[in-house]
């Protein structure tokens, strides 16, 4: 974890149970219903290229399918993909937006 401290990253709680206490995080979870409704959440497509990691495409194709109520075959499902596909379609960057000036402490 290289973040900085902030009211949205580097929460001293979070950083002591992973980078110290190493305690497993949840990342993933999947639930099915009484009523036979199945759901699944994920929290780790923040970054485009983490669509590259074979593991991750399979874990979300996988729970897909799953919550559809498809077969899911035994060796989950598998993608293949070149790096020109998974650059294509990218919204170009903007400028980055300059850091707002510090406060008056007088004020």
């Amino acid at each position: 974890m290289n973040r900085g401290m902030g009211t949205h990253n580097g929460n001293p709680e979070v950083r002591q149970q992973v980078l110290e206490a190493k305690q497993p995080q949840v990342v993933a979870w999947a639930v099915e219903r009484k009523d036979g409704g199945r759901g699944f959440g994920f929290t780790g497509g923040h970054f485009h290229k983490g669509w590259a990691n074979d593991n991750q495409r399979t874990l979300v194709l996988n729970a897909i399918v799953w919550s559809a109520k498809a077969e899911v075959p035994a060796g989950g499902i598998a993608t293949k993909f070149t790096d020109e596909e998974l650059a294509a379609n990218q919204d170009p960057k903007g400028k980055p937006k300059p850091k707002p000036k510090p406060r008056d402490p007088g004020r």
